[in-house]
C-alpha cells in the first residue's frame, strides 16, 4: 500500500504545496489567521509536509496528543478548511487538501500578477529600505549561484520575493499574498527547480532585471521583469511535475488535461 508521502514524493510541485518553509510566510500566517496551540501544530504539520496532501487528519489522536475532547479539534478543522489547507467530507473524515492542477496553474496565475503588482508598487516609492534589501539579497544571491548552493539559493529566492511584496507597502497585496502563499509552498518549489543549474542562473538573471526596473523607477518594466520572472520559473516547476510548460492554460484546459 502506497502511503500519501510515498505517493507524493515523485511529485515535486503537489508535494510542494501546503508545504512552505518560508519563515516569512510562516509569520504573516500566525499573525493574521486565528490560532491556537492546537490549530497552529495542525497548521505547521501540514506546511512542513508531515501531513501530506490527500492525509486522512487522524482526530481521535490529536485529541488525546492535545488532551481535548474532539470538539476542539473539529473547530480546528473548520478555520483550517477556510484556510484552504484541509478537506471536511462529512461522515469520512478531514483530509488535507490535495489541489488539482487547475488549481496550481490557476495560483500561478494569480501570484504572477500580484508579485507584478508588488513591482510596479515599489518601483513608483524610489528610495526604501526595501530597495536596499532587495541589493543585498541580489549581492547574496550572486555568491550562492556561484558557489552552485542551490539550497542557499532557493533561501534567497523567498526572500527576494517577500522584500518585494513589503515594498509594494500595500496592505490588502500583502494579505492575498500571504494567502496565496499558505497554499503555495514556495521555498519547497523553488528548490526542486534550482537545482537545475540553468534554471537557477537564469532565476538570478531575471533578479537582476526586476532589480534593476525598480532602481530606475520604472514601474512598467518592473511589473514586466517581475512577470516574465514568475512565469519561467511557473514553466519549470510545471514542467518537471507535469511535463508540460503551459501555465497559460484556462481552467477548463488544465480539468481536460487531468481527465486524460
Amino acid at each position: 500500500m502506497v502511503t500519501p508521502g510515498e505517493k507524493h514524493a515523485s511529485d515535486p510541485l503537489r508535494a510542494s504545496v501546503f508545504r512552505g518553509t518560508v519563515a516569512c510566510m510562516q509569520q504573516t500566517a500566525t499573525e493574521n489567521t486565528p490560532g491556537t496551540p492546537l490549530i497552529e501544530q495542525i497548521r505547521s504539520r501540514i506546511i512542513s509536509g508531515e501531513l501530506a496532501p490527500g492525509e486522512l487528519i487522524p482526530e481521535t489522536a490529536l485529541a488525546e496528543e492535545f488532551n481535548v475532547s474532539r470538539t476542539p479539534v473539529r473547530e480546528a478543522f473548520k478555520v483550517l478548511q477556510m484556510e484552504g489547507l484541509v478537506h471536511i467530507r462529512p461522515r469520512v473524515g478531514t483530509f488535507v487538501h490535495e489541489p488539482s492542477r487547475r488549481e496550481i496553474v490557476e495560483m500561478f496565475q494569480i501570484k504572477e500578477s500580484l508579485e507584478g503588482l508588488a513591482a510596479s508598487l515599489m518601483a513608483r516609492r524610489g528610495d526604501i529600505p526595501e530597495l536596499e534589501a532587495l541589493q543585498r539579497n541580489v549581492e547574496d544571491s550572486d555568491a550562492a549561484a556561484s558557489a552552485g548552493d542551490s539550497a542557499r539559493y532557493a533561501e534567497l529566492v523567498g526572500e527576494f520575493h517577500w522584500t518585494l511584496v513589503r515594498g509594494a507597502d500595500n496592505s490588502k497585496l500583502t494579505e492575498t499574498y500571504s494567502w496565496l502563499m499558505n497554499q503555495l509552498a514556495y521555498e519547497r518549489l523553488v528548490s526542486s527547480t534550482v537545482a537545475d543549474p540553468k534554471r537557477l542562473t537564469e532565476s538570478d538573471r531575471e533578479h537582476h532585471k526586476v532589480l534593476e526596473a525598480i532602481r530606475q523607477k520604472d514601474p512598467f518594466g518592473a511589473e514586466m521583469a517581475m512577470r516574465d520572472h514568475v512565469h519561467a520559473s511557473s514553466r519549470a516547476a510545471l514542467h518537471r511535475t507535469f511535463g508540460n510548460t503551459d501555465t497559460t492554460d484556462t481552467a477548463h484546459t488544465a480539468d481536460t488535461e487531468e481527465q486524460q
